[in-house]
């Protein structure tokens, strides 16, 4: 592979102008930077980023770590995050903690190795775990992707989720709900909480809500979920589920499907985020809907900021308020 000794030589220029070249084009004369060009055209070179990293001690590399790398959701998210990282010319990499808390801090410790730009996180739990504070008092900034920030100083970037369970709450109370249940999990993931407690608040001390806790918030999950509450007898069931995301009411709407439960004139689903397949799924899905793009680009930007000198033009964080989508999925309970 053609070395930068190769395009000085073959353009007649020393190895500082190629640099020049390379890094500072505006600082070179067209007539000279159109040499070194032509020979980079002629030699085909392509720059060692990984030696640029070892001189500099830093990258251009920004990390996503996602709680679920297959949940639409976050793919959504890292695009929001790609289109952001384009215009500071950086790169994004992925790595999926699967929720995993040891896969989590191995990924953030590799990636400190890397010398990557900075991380924006989805944490599986605390924010507060050994690992990412090590991470941050080495000097590696950390933005929190979809969680709010409880430490001091910590950047992040999230949807209000009480707010989100809320509007859910509101709606199946409105079309006249008493018996609802709430499916997701796992309990210790902050969002799940929050949702829970925004949908409990809004439907009100004379609404009966049951709990159908999930193991993850995956269209498996779903399903074994939904089994639990289609096998109920028709006066003990919910009329209606709220579901943590939009991954387990597509797996509650496969399974009623499967069962020869009608949506939403048996049972109402409502999901959270509105993932791009909630409109086409087979009874289209009310949900919540997340900006998800807008929290990738937002993140990045947080980051971009916090590595400025002089300190940050926005808020170390950013809430968005989400908003419910309604669709087919939700309708008033059989009795009403």
């Amino acid at each position: 592979m053609a070395s930068v000794k190769d395009v000085a030589r073959a353009a007649g220029v020393s190895v500082g102008t190629v640099s020049n070249v390379l890094n500072r084009p505006e600082g070179v004369s067209p007539p000279l930077r159109a040499r070194v060009e032509q020979a980079i055209d002629e030699l085909g070179f392509v720059r060692n980023e990984s030696a640029r990293q070892l001189r500099a001690g830093s990258s251009r590399t920004i990390a996503v770590v996602v709680l679920d790398v297959a949940n639409p959701f976050f793919a959504d998210v890292v695009a929001g995050a790609e289109e952001a990282a384009e215009e500071h010319d950086a790169l994004v990499v992925v790595c999926n903690s699967a929720g995993s808390t040891d896969r989590e801090s191995r990924h953030l410790l590799r990636l400190e190795e890397q010398r990557v730009m900075g991380v924006l996180l989805s944490p599986v739990g605390d924010e507060a775990t050994p690992a990412l504070l090590d991470v941050r008092r080495r000097g590696t900034s950390v933005v929190l992707l979809d969680r709010g920030a409880q430490e001091p100083g910590q950047r992040a970037v999230s949807v209000d989720d009480v707010h989100g369970g809320r509007l859910a709450g509101e709606h199946l109370r409105r079309l006249g709900h008493r018996r609802l249940a709430y499916v997701g999990g796992p309990p210790g993931l902050r969002q799940v909480a929050e949702r829970l407690h925004g949908f409990r608040g809004a439907v009100g001390p004379d609404a009966r809500v049951d709990v159908v806790e999930t193991v993850a918030l995956s269209v498996r999950a779903g399903s074994q979920a939904a089994a639990q509450v289609v096998g109920l007898p028709a006066a003990e069931r919910p009329t209606a589920l709220f579901c943590a995301n939009d991954l387990i009411a597509i797996g509650v709407l496969n399974e009623c499907l499967r069962r020869g439960l009608r949506v939403p004139h048996d049972l109402s689903v409502v999901g959270y985020d509105d993932i791009s397949f909630a409109a086409t799924t087979t009874v289209p899905l009310t949900s919540v809907r997340q900006p998800r793009q807008q929290l990738g680009r937002t993140a990045v930007q947080l980051l971009v900021d916090a590595l400025r000198p002089g300190g940050s033009s926005h808020p170390a964080q950013v809430v968005y308020a989400p908003e419910l989508v309604e669709r087919a999925s939700s309708a008033r309970p059989p009795e009403a």
